[in-house]
């Protein structure tokens, strides 16, 4: 049985795989997004959420444990410098995967790795139908009320000829 066995092995061996990842998780966050096969993609999210975790605990010991996987030092720094203000209110799922098809060579299924932004929406985020359609009524008034308030500015102006 393969209990408390996390992560893939993707054929390859322990040191190599190590080396890889430590590539591409600190190439995501120079980047914000890279394009990997999907099997490679899936760990990769892993690593990165633990990754961002650390960077939002920022003490010290967070600092060191999260040099020791990042290979260059200023991607790191800037991992620390933002993690707080990017996923500060964010629980989990800092990157997001979309699959892009399969890759003309070898036909193997390909995917980009994204870190998520706060500001942005994410095309995943699904309003309900109640929420959307409130969204819209309100659009609609705050149109018409501007439309009648034009009309009222427009109408208090007077003309030459009116004056005399």
């Amino acid at each position: 049985m393969r209990h408390g066995k996390a992560g893939l092995k993707l054929g390859r061996s322990s040191s190599h795989r190590k080396a890889m990842f430590r590539n591409m998780v600190t190439s995501l966050f120079k980047y914000d997004r890279i394009t990997t096969t999907d099997v490679k993609a899936k760990e990769l999210k892993r690593w990165a959420d633990d990754l961002i975790t650390l960077a939002k605990r920022g003490d010290l010991h967070a600092q060191r444990q999260a040099l020791a996987t990042i290979t260059e030092k200023e991607v790191a720094y800037k991992l620390f410098s933002e993690a707080a203000d990017r996923y500060g209110d964010v629980h989990g799922g800092y990157a997001m995967i979309a699959k892009i098809g399969n890759r003309p060579g070898d036909a193997a299924p390909m995917s980009i790795v994204e870190l998520i932004r706060k500001e942005k929406s994410t095309p995943f985020q699904v309003r309900s139908r109640k929420a959307a359609n409130k969204a819209h009524i309100k659009k609609k008034t705050d149109k018409s009320q501007d439309a009648v308030a034009e009309d009222q500015a427009t109408s208090t102006i007077s003309t030459p000829s009116e004056n005399t």
